[in-house]
């Protein structure tokens, strides 16, 4: 079974995203768990990684950027193994200072994402949220980076942790064809509680992207997805990272198992205390 794809605007994606947080240390839990991460991850690593979702259909990544080494180089890789595309999806960071030396540096900093074959580019959340105005319910100044995303071929999209910024981008009709929100049955890193962040995706005039669904860690898969699976609409997706081949694997099953309502069949770990329910 292929996974299922949904749309981005006139982009076919898969309804699961490749994270990046566990390739390139991020891990919301410690600076000891970050600096592991980034001990381990290397282009052979990574790459195998990619190839095992690919192989799914599961053939877009969220979080590339120029110069992300060993990521790029991974990614191309892993296209190279399998022989099909695998869709970037980018979150650029951006110089808010309105200069003409800040409007110079973001018309380079688009280039260079369009530049790597970046797909969907989303501004960094550091950088939507930066932007977003309470008192006036709207985004001033992301229609501009939004035309600038849209002038060199790719998808505007917000990255963002404020579930304030779907509403009023819908509100103002933004030109953007995605959005993304925190979503994990935890509630984990969201602003609001998990019931209206539900509210706000359903309503969305654009597909979302879930992301932490397995609240970093915190949640097991099947927990996470469950979830997530059971409360998105069938335009939604959800961005996951893995540390491991064998993980991506695991989320893969278990998705696919969750979103056909059958049983995982997930190699389960095996302990002395769970003898006694061993068959």
């Amino acid at each position: 079974m292929s996974f299922p794809r949904t749309q981005i605007e006139n982009l076919s994606v898969p309804r699961m995203l490749i994270g990046t947080n566990w390739f390139t240390g991020y891990s919301h839990t410690s600076a000891a768990k970050d600096k592991f991460i980034c001990k381990v991850q290397n282009r052979k690593n990574l790459a195998d990684i990619i190839e095992t979702f690919m192989r799914a259909g599961v053939d877009a990544i969220y979080g590339v950027g120029p110069g992300a080494s060993p990521l790029n180089e991974a990614v191309a890789d892993a296209e190279d193994r399998v022989g099909s595309k695998c869709i970037r999806i980018g979150t650029p960071h951006l110089d808010l200072s309105g200069t003409a030396e800040a409007h110079a540096a973001n018309e380079k900093t688009f280039d260079d994402f369009a530049a790597i074959g970046c797909d969907v580019c989303l501004p960094h959340m550091c950088i939507t949220d930066a932007m977003v105005d309470r008192k006036t319910e709207s985004i001033p100044g992301m229609d501009e980076f939004c035309a600038m995303i849209r002038q060199r071929g790719m998808i505007p999209g917000l990255s963002t942790h404020m579930p304030e910024t779907v509403i009023y981008a819908d509100k103002s009709d933004l030109d953007v064809g995605t959005y993304v929100q925190i979503y994990n049955a935890a509630g984990f890193l969201m602003q609001l509680e998990v019931d209206w962040v539900h509210r706000i995706i359903h309503e969305a005039k654009k597909p979302v992207i879930t992301i932490k669904p397995l609240a970093a860690g915190r949640l097991l898969p099947l927990v996470g997805l469950a979830f997530n699976w059971a409360t998105l609409r069938d335009r939604d997706m959800i961005c996951i990272g893995c540390l491991t081949a064998d993980e991506a694997q695991e989320v893969i099953d278990i998705s696919l198992s969750q979103l056909s309502r059958q049983g995982p069949a997930v190699e389960l770990q095996s302990t002395r205390s769970k003898k006694s329910v061993t068959r």
